[in-house]
């Protein structure tokens, strides 16, 4: 094998995470160092582990929204619908919507769990506070998150389908 590589490693950032039950688990080895083995691993603020469940990053990606959304809280005495509204979709709402097409959840308890944040948001606003989920979101013009994650997924399929951007070129020198 050929020790000469196209690009240059920096071996003291190269970590091995091994996926898939059937996996030998082999360890890896370059320029004479051992590479450490990680059960997940946080790139670009993006949690992957090695079986792909994504409740890790949830959490992480509630808990950042929550933050916000507390210290709006505190901080906003103006309660209306169009004060509480912009600052959910600026400041809240991109928490949750991060890199969402790597991390899409799956599971209902993660996708409960982010949809928590979004229902706390709306509580916020004066006169809506006790109606139901729903109708907070009817009378706001929100939709779900999940709903918006599907809607997402279904429109950046469009734009391959329909070559709208050049795949090869992304993939290529992205």
């Amino acid at each position: 094998m050929s020790k000469e590589w196209q690009m240059l490693f920096n071996v003291d950032k190269c970590k091995i995470m091994h996926l898939g039950f059937n996996n030998p688990k082999v360890n890896y080895i370059m320029e004479a160092t051992q590479l450490q083995e990680v059960t997940e691993e946080r790139d670009l603020e993006i949690i992957v582990s090695d079986d792909f469940k994504w409740h890790k990053q949830c959490t992480a990606a509630v808990k950042q929204a929550n933050e916000i959304l507390g210290m709006i809280k505190r901080d906003f005495v103006d309660r209306s619908k169009e004060t509480i509204l912009a600052l959910y979709k600026s400041l809240v709402r991109p928490y949750l919507e991060y890199c969402i097409q790597v991390w899409n959840p799956y599971l209902v308890k993660d996708v409960k769990l982010i949809e928590s944040v979004q229902r706390r948001s709306t509580k916020l606003i004066q006169g809506i506070q006790h109606w139901k989920h729903d109708d907070r979101l009817n009378y706001l013009g929100l939709m779900r998150l999940e709903r918006r994650r599907v809607r997402s997924d279904l429109i950046e399929t469009f734009k391959i389908t329909k070559w709208m951007y050049d795949v090869n070129k992304i993939f290529l020198t992205g």
